[in-house]
């Protein structure tokens, strides 16, 4: 009969505080969980957050296209397109009837569907980023829609002014240019072109007043840890943006982003189609619609608008209104500059300072790193043929 074998290894009691010498209790880890400084986890996204996102993000790439050339490529194509069709007439299309859908009810009226979209969304995150100070909001942010709207019926006027003064009926009988419409002649004069100049004006507007939506997102994130940090009076955290805010500031910004950011999402995707159409319609204009000089003349006056006050008024400290975004929190970062690109490659060497002899890299490392041997020419322990060690047998 087989006698029962003995384990290889004895089954006497292992002494626990030994064994588990190198691990902390569950004690310890429960009491370092409590401590301050714990940040808390964000909600779970679900499917519907995640298209929204998909979709604000190609929006994002759309409207944000940088913006010094797209100002660039406003001014040559004006030239070179308009220059164009001023010898070789483009072929006609829908949008070179001046009675289309899109020039009738959008174009001709552009000035309004450019209010009725930046106005609401402007009012909406100036007065968030205010923490619901409405004064603020209306002085340092509202006015900046009213000088836009200023600037627009001066121009528009202006150029009204200029067409009626200096131009001239096809019937001498009539000098005036209402009279010489209602008799069904024709008055030349020079029409500088107000279409260009709303299309153009209009979409540098509405991308700059659209900026506020840039890391919107990371105003949900910093109310999480500034709430977080009051409540458990973790003064060793880490500054947030919204650290300088009242209790009460805190209150209605978290009340206001969490009612109101949905709406601010619908205004963005519209403001950024709206933004595509106005390029469209620029084409269109460009193709069938006024000389070459009338064209260029109001594209720099509608870009050097925008650059007065977008990129000189605004961004001065000392006079109001404030620029796009400023509230009484920063949330957007400044991206830092990338470092500029070498226009020689890098040396496959790096000298060795204590020795002045040149050592081999290796993406950008040094490929030997040990001890050389006496002499300094046969580098040793350099990672790649390492020295053998003592045998095993």
């Amino acid at each position: 009969m087989v006698s029962k074998r003995k384990p290889i290894h004895p089954t006497h009691p292992v002494n626990t505080s030994q064994q588990n010498m190198n691990f902390r209790g569950a004690a310890a880890s429960d009491v370092r969980g409590e401590t301050k400084g714990t940040r808390p986890t964000a909600t779970p996204t679900s499917i519907r957050e995640v298209l929204t996102m998909m979709i604000l993000f190609v929006c994002k790439k759309i409207i944000f296209f940088d913006i010094n050339l797209k100002v660039a490529l406003y001014l040559g194509s004006l030239f070179l397109v308009s220059l164009i069709g001023d010898f070789m007439p483009y072929p006609r299309t829908y949008f070179a009837r001046s009675d289309n859908l899109f020039n009738v009810y959008f174009v001709k009226i552009g000035w309004f569907w450019t209010l009725l979209l930046t106005l609401p969304y402007t009012f909406i995150t100036s007065w968030i980023i205010c923490c619901g100070d409405s004064k603020r909001m209306l002085k340092h942010h509202i006015v900046r829609i009213a000088i836009a709207t200023a600037f627009w019926w001066i121009w528009t006027k202006f150029f009204n002014v200029i067409e009626t003064t200096y131009g001239r009926c096809t019937d001498k009988r009539f000098d005036t240019k209402s009279s010489c419409l209602k008799a069904g002649f024709l008055w030349n004069g020079f029409d500088i072109s107000g279409h260009a100049f709303i299309l153009i004006y209009s979409s540098l507007v509405l991308i700059e007043e659209a900026r506020p939506i840039v890391s919107w997102e990371a105003i949900k994130e910093h109310l999480r840890n500034e709430e977080h940090n009051r409540s458990t009076q973790d003064t060793g955290a880490a500054r947030n943006p919204l650290s300088n805010l009242k209790d009460e500031e805190i209150r209605r910004l978290s009340y206001l982003y969490t009612r109101y950011t949905p709406l601010i999402r619908i205004l963005f995707i519209a403001m950024t189609v709206l933004q595509l159409l106005w390029d469209v319609m620029l084409v269109g204009t460009m193709l069938y619609f006024h000389k070459m000089i009338e064209k260029v003349i109001s594209g720099i006056i509608a870009i050097l608008t925008w650059f007065f006050t977008y990129r000189f008024w605004y961004a001065s400290p000392a006079i109001l209104p404030d620029p796009v975004g400023r509230g009484l929190f920063n949330y957007q970062k400044e991206k830092s500059r990338p470092d500029p690109i070498p226009l020689r490659r890098n040396p496959s060497v790096v000298i060795n300072p204590s020795t002045g002899k040149a050592i081999p890299k290796f993406m950008g490392m040094p490929l030997y790193t040990g001890q050389r041997q006496q002499g300094g020419e046969t580098p040793v322990g350099n990672g790649l043929h390492p020295e053998p060690g003592p045998s095993r047998y």
